[in-house]
This record gives C-alpha cells, structure tokens and sequence, in this order.
C-alpha cells in the first residue's frame, strides 16, 4: 500500500508503518485487499455483536437512506429515533425512563457525568466529586479521560483533566477495601456520581469482579443518594452473558451509558438513558435549567434504523442462545491454553476470556502485544492483547470450529514470539 496521510488511533506509526487494507467483511470474518481471510476475534474493537453485514441491519439502513438520511434533532423529531428509544426502553433494566442520543461510547459516558452534576445543579445541591473504580477506563474525551485511571492513556492531557476520587478494584478476597473506601467518600456528602464498568473494566485489563460485589457498590451508592452511572458501552447487548451487565447485579442505574453494540456494531450511534427524577431536575420553564449537550449528527435517522433493526433481532431471536454457545466454546478454548502453561488468571465472563503471558510486562505498552498482534495476523486471527493481556471477544455467529481454530493459533504464536 502506497504512503497514506491517515493518522491511524492507539498507533506508534513510528513502530507500525504498514495496515491490511480491508475490502469485505461476512460473518465473523474480514477480508483483505489481496484476498486474505482473518478472523475477527474482537468484534472490530467490541462493537459487532450478531454479524458483520447482518441482512436486516444493512437492508434497514439502505431503507432509511432512501427517506431521510439526516435532521437537526434539536427541535424536531423522527421515527426511527423514537422507535428506537421505545424499544431500549422494554429492553433495558426497569426504572429507566429517558433516551438521550449521542454517537460514541466517550460521549455517552460525557454525557452521563454532565446529567449527574447537572441534576445536582438544578435541585439545589453542591454535589460536584465524581467517583470511579481504579483501573478504568471510559473513553477520550476530556470528561472521560478524568474518570478513567490516571497513566500512558491521558498522561499528556493531565493540565485539561478534573480530580475524580480513586475507589480501589475490588480485588477477589479484598472487597471489603473497595466497599469501606466508596463508603468513607459517599458518606462526606459531597459525592455527586460513582461511575464503573460493570462486572469487568474492558481497557484497563479484562479485569473481572462478581455480581455481589456490584449489587453492594450500588446499594451503598443508593443509602447516600449518590447516582450510580453504569458504563455499559462495552458490556452492553450480550458481553457479559446477559443482555446487560447490571442485570446480574439485580438493580437498575440512575444512567445507563451505551454504545457499541447498540446498532450491531454497523454504524456509530449511542444513548444515555436515566431516570425521570433526572429529567425532570432539568425539566422547567427557565431556559438555563435545560441539559446543554449535543452534536450534530444527534440520533443520525440512518444510525436509529440500524438501532431498531437490531433491537427488533434482540426481541425476535434466541440471541442469548448464541452467546451461551459462545461462552461454552471460549471455556474449552481457555482450557487448551492452560495446557500449553503459557499462561496465567485465565478468566471468563459471558462471551469474553482472557488470560495474562506468563513472564510478560504487564504495561499496556508491552511490546509483545506488537509482537503477537502481527504473529496472529499472519495466521488470519484479529487479535489485540492490552499489554501482556490477551483476550478474545468474537461476534454470536462465530462457531466452534472458528473458535477451535483460533486458540489453535494462538498456541503456535505464543510459541513464535516466545522464540
């Protein structure tokens, strides 16, 4: 491929000169320029669920591209966007009962912060301290990037950030430290929002915690008034085992924070849902008190219909049947791994498994995630460890074969890299 002007994201162009040009994709696979077949053992960076290309998801956005492909949705309103808020709403954990359209994860999780403080704003309480987990991680975008862990991700952006209090990872054996810590910060009054990703932090390792340990973050949470943001962008629509991750948990957060997944993983969109008592602390006849966020592409009608397809396949087909088969076939996976004794913590939760490099560095900027990453694409597997984190996050549709396949290669590249 001839010299490109594209600056290309997560990417040292100093180490990594050369990209596969990707003209195809079907199922779970990808295809290249010069015919190569990978593949896509993480869902293209988490966001395709059912399939690439999945027929009604593409048929319903050449549909909708033929009507109306854009709209300021300041002021008005349209279909696809209603029908999908609809629809989100008979999905998604009771309680929940407004949509607010955005177009990434990072802005849906910006936009939860600012509903939080905004609703403290409004009701007349100084509520500003934003609390998260340690080892986050929740998007890019300033807001973001200051409830995400401090480190090599927002180093150089420290000047722009916000102080968030540091709640330490509840360690299986040491949740105590995690809950006593919440509490201590919660109990000052002052604590206007805990954020976290349910039951696993996605960027900051595949790191897993139980649903007890969740359902006592919220419970503590709620016994002080502080609003529980569920980060649910990468955990969202079947990761964990269940259509959402705060569903093991059994309780509803005051803002649900989704993308991804959202439209399958075709087109870009995301919502933040909350409760009515934060709607209705911005709703009022004062123009100041309204909610100031938004973008120009807010609930793009093309994105909403491919929402609505989606949402339409949750209801109609037995998608958590494939992500049980899924998650069976990651075990056995995990298993031969084992075997190999290459690795270590090797985990599981839902369609997601994950397993640390024996003897590895474990800094996100480990080399041997380079090393690996293009040892495994050699062999047509599309795989992006986190440092010395290696994970495998396939769409529903990929099967036991695909996935017999792919541990096989990991196998026979650990043992590359390792010479």
């Amino acid at each position: 491929m001839t010299s490109s002007p594209v600056w290309h994201p997560f990417t040292q162009h100093g180490l990594e000169q050369q990209f596969p040009e990707i003209v195809r994709s079907e199922g779970a696979w990808l295809e290249t320029r010069d015919g190569q077949r990978i593949f896509d053992g993480i869902s293209s960076w988490w966001v395709i669920t059912h399939r690439h290309r999945h027929p009604k998801i593409i048929e319903a956005i050449r549909n909708q591209a033929e009507r109306l492909d854009q709209v300021i949705f300041a002021g008005l309103t349209h279909e696809p966007a209603e029908a999908t808020a609809r629809a989100l709403l008979d999905m998604v954990p009771a309680g929940l009962a407004h949509v607010f359209f955005s177009d990434s994860g990072s802005t849906a999780v910006e936009v939860g912060l600012k509903m939080a403080l905004g609703y403290w704003r409004n009701i007349g309480q100084s509520r500003t301290r934003v609390l998260a987990l340690e080892h986050a991680y929740h998007g890019d975008t300033v807001g973001t990037m200051s409830a995400g862990a401090r480190g090599v991700f927002n180093a150089p952006y420290e000047p722009l950030l916000f102080d968030v209090g540091r709640i330490p990872f509840p360690l299986a054996g040491r949740q105590q430290d995690t809950f006593d810590a919440l509490e201590a910060e919660c109990r000052t009054g002052a604590v206007a929002a805990f954020i976290c990703e349910p039951l696993v932090l996605g960027a900051g390792g595949m790191l897993l915690y139980d649903a007890a340990t969740l359902q006592e973050m919220q419970r503590i949470c709620a016994a002080y008034g502080v609003l529980f943001i569920a980060d649910e962008v990468m955990t969202g629509f079947g990761r964990t085992g269940t259509a959402f991750a705060c569903e093991q948990a059994g309780f509803t957060p005051d803002i649900l924070c989704l993308a991804k997944g959202l439209t399958g993983g075709s087109i870009p969109l995301a919502v933040t849902l909350c409760t009515s008592a934060i709607f209705q602390a911005h709703l009022s006849e004062d123009r100041a008190r309204m909610f100031f966020h938004s973008s120009s592409f807010t609930a793009n009608p093309i994105a909403c219909a491919a929402a609505v397809a989606n949402l339409t396949i949750w209801r109609d087909e037995p998608v958590l049947d494939r992500v049980k088969k899924i998650a069976e076939a990651q075990e056995r996976g995990l298993a031969a791994l084992e075997a190999t004794e290459r690795f270590e913590n090797l985990r599981r939760l839902g369609t997601i498994a994950a397993a640390e490099i024996k003897g590895g560095d474990s800094g996100y900027l480990n080399d041997i995630s380079l090393r690996l990453r293009a040892a495994l694409l050699r062999r047509g597997v599309l795989l992006r460890p986190l440092g010395n984190t290696l994970y495998v996050m396939p769409p529903y549709c990929a099967t036991d074969d695909d996935l017999d396949a792919v541990y096989a290669h990991i196998e026979d590249a650990i043992d590359e890299v390792g010479r």
